[in-house]
Order: structure tokens, then sequence, then C-alpha cells
């Protein structure tokens, strides 16, 4: 089994695989830095579902490496073309449906559980390997030397433009973190600003710095889900928040955001997305990282857009930008020094395998993110894309 696995899996680079009784298999064409690993029995029997079982099984100390890094392994597949995704037969498609939808239920009381799984961790934990103003999100790399704190501050202002955020409106944050992009658009835009996340851990920390930077009397951040708001708003953005959504709340969030804007009001919305359309969760995220999160299609969003009545004024596609993310995440993750002292092997080797995978999905998948933006009239944006040039004041 485990041979015919990676014969699929692997076609370049150089994979050696240490197997109980001393049984050795090689798989790759040679090329590139040598990678060997060694699997236990344990390991050998969660290789069955690889999707889970690899990262399982590096987790859990079941798939040691003796050279090179899980980083390594999970590029050579990657530039081996992995597994393609299948369509599958109508019964399959089906139930793969149904699981989607029980999976991402997030209600409010799930959404609550879901987000503090993983953003209550520790807020120092993001620290160290985020920017200094903890933008979990994708960056953007106008150029490819950018520090990560350059190319974060540009998605900021980026986002900010596409707002076309004036001096005095009302805006708002939909998951707004640890308050970094609404201290930027209270701060260099003028904007007068609502934040809304469900984690506690987040929400302490936001208030916190907006207090030290001066900024608590233009930013009012709130611990409510977004659908219980209310008030009517100039400026909406959601970074990050929609892939915490699922896919049966798809309609529900985007016919929020078009009650809460105003008339006149400009909303935008950046997601990562998947080329190939509608698909399952990757199992190990699902497990183990982000419960209830689900990365939806274009063609999704589109359809739910459509329904609630709102112009799609605008769209960009960022490719590679999050695949350099994640690879500066994953190396500051690795090397900050007081990481091992905070959490066990497995935690880290966990958080390893997301870090590792997610940027494989962004430089040799379907990955993307995709920013949306959104208004109620056609004319309400300028009718060219001359405006995104322009820095902020």
């Amino acid at each position: 089994m485990i041979e015919t696995l990676l014969a699929k899996m692997i076609k370049t680079g150089d994979l050696t695989a240490h197997l109980p009784g001393g049984r050795v298999v090689k798989a790759g064409d040679g090329s590139g830095p040598p990678v060997v690993i060694r699997i236990n029995r344990r390991g050998l029997r969660r290789l069955a579902n690889p999707s889970l079982g690899l990262g399982e099984g590096y987790m859990e100390g079941d798939i040691v490496f003796e050279r090179g890094t899980i980083s390594d392994l999970l590029s050579i597949v990657g530039e081996s073309g992995g597994r393609k995704p299948k369509r599958g037969s109508t019964l399959s498609r089906f139930r793969k449906a149904l699981k989607r939808r029980i999976q991402q239920v997030n209600d409010r009381v799930a959404s609550r559980r879901n987000v503090a799984h993983h953003y209550d961790l520790s807020n120092d934990l993001y620290r160290r390997f985020l920017d200094a103003d903890m933008q979990y999100s994708c960056a953007y790399f106008e150029r490819p030397d950018m520090t990560l704190e350059e190319a974060q501050a540009a998605k900021k202002a980026l986002i900010g433009r596409k707002l076309l955020i004036q001096p005095g409106m009302k805006t708002l944050d939909i998951g707004s973190g640890w308050g970094g992009l609404s201290m930027t658009l209270a701060k260099d835009f003028g904007a007068r600003m609502t934040g809304v996340t469900l984690s506690t851990e987040q929400l302490a920390l936001a208030k916190e710095r907006a207090e030290k930077a001066g900024l608590a009397d233009r930013i009012d951040l709130r611990l409510t889900d977004y659908r219980d708001l209310a008030e009517p708003f100039d400026r909406i953005v959601s970074v990050g928040m929609l892939e915490h959504v699922g896919a049966p709340n798809f309609q529900t969030y985007f016919d929020t955001i078009a009650r809460l804007l105003d008339a006149d009001g400009v909303a935008m919305v950046h997601s990562i997305g998947k080329m190939h359309g509608p698909g399952a969760t990757n199992a190990f995220t699902q497990k183990y990282i982000f419960p209830g999160g689900y990365i939806p299609g274009l063609s999704e969003i589109v359809t739910a857009i459509e329904r609630a009545g709102l112009w799609i004024t605008d769209i960009e596609i960022l490719r590679l930008h999050y695949a350099e993310t994640c690879r500066i995440w994953r190396e500051r993750f690795l090397a900050d020094p007081d990481i091992p002292q905070m959490f066990d092997e497995r935690f880290r080797r966990m958080w390893e395998f997301y870090l590792a995978g997610a940027e494989l999905g962004f430089r040799h998948g379907g990955h993307m993110v995709f920013q949306i933006q959104l208004a109620k009239k056609r004319d309400t944006v300028p009718l060219t894309r001359d405006y995104l040039l322009a820095k902020a004041g």
C-alpha cells in the first residue's frame, strides 16, 4: 500500500522511507535535496487516509524525519502534483455536501466555541511569529524584497483605498482580531471604527492596544456576533472572517452586510478561496486547527452576493502572496527560542504541519485570496481603478 501511495503522490524529488522490519522504499526522480523519513507501524496505518494521517503521523511522532523537514516533504508532494481533487459520483458528492453542512453549522454557540479553539490559545504565541501589528491574514507583497511588516502595512493601505474612506465615516470591521486593521483605518484614514470579534483574548488585547495608541475614542471594540448588529455603517470590511462562516451561512453573511450597509456605502471582503470550486475542508485542518472552517469557491460567494442584491464593483485575486506570508510565519515559528518552553513537541509539530501545509496550498495547490469590493449602487465607486494607486493621506 505504501509503495502505491508514494508512487502516486511523488514524481519528483528524492524521498527515502524506512519502514518497519527494515524495508526501504524510495520515491521520486532523485532530484533535489534528499528527504529521509522513518515510519512505524502506527504511522503506516494512519497513511491509509493520507489527508489526515500524514499530519497526525508527524504530530504524534509516528513519522520521523532523519533528513529534511515536513515542509521539504510537502514541497515534493506539491511539485509532483499531489493528490488531485476528484469530482466523484453523484452519491459521493451528496455525502460530502451533507458532511460539510454538518461540520459548518456555525450557529452562535458553535461559532464562539470554534473561535476560542484557535484564537484564544495564547496572544503570546501569535506575537512570536506574526508581524508587529499582529496581522493574521495574507500580506500584500508589492515588491518581492518586502519584509513581512512592510507587506502587511501595504495590505492594510490597499484595503483602506478600496473602501474609499472619508474622515468621520462610520466603519464596521467584522472579525476585528487584535485590532490592527481598525487602528490603521482610524489613524490613517480618519474612520470611526466599530470592531466585532468572538475571541475574548483578541478583544482584551485589541482594547489595550487601541488605548495605548490614543485611539480608544475612535474605535469601539465589542465581543459581538456580527449577525446581532443593527446600526447602519458607511463602510464595512471583513478580513479573514468569511473562512469561519461556513457554506450554510454564506447567504446570511452577505444578507447581513447588505442590511448593515448604508445606501451609498462600500464594503470589502478579503478571504481565502479555492480555484477548484466547492469542496471539503482538509481533514487535518478541520479536526485540529479550524473546526467549522471552510474555504469557499468564488462561485459560492458570487451566488450569495447576487441574492443579497449587492453590486460586485471590483474583484482582485492574490495568488502567491499568502504562500510567502505562510513561509515567513513558519520560519519565525520554528526560529523562536521560547516556543519550545511554552508548548510541548506535539503542539509544535501540529502547528509546523499546519503552517507548512497552508504554504503548500497556495504555492502548489488551488488556494488563493480574493478581495471583493461591494456596493448597493453601481456608481458608488469610481469607474476606473486609478484611485487604488493613490496613497493614504
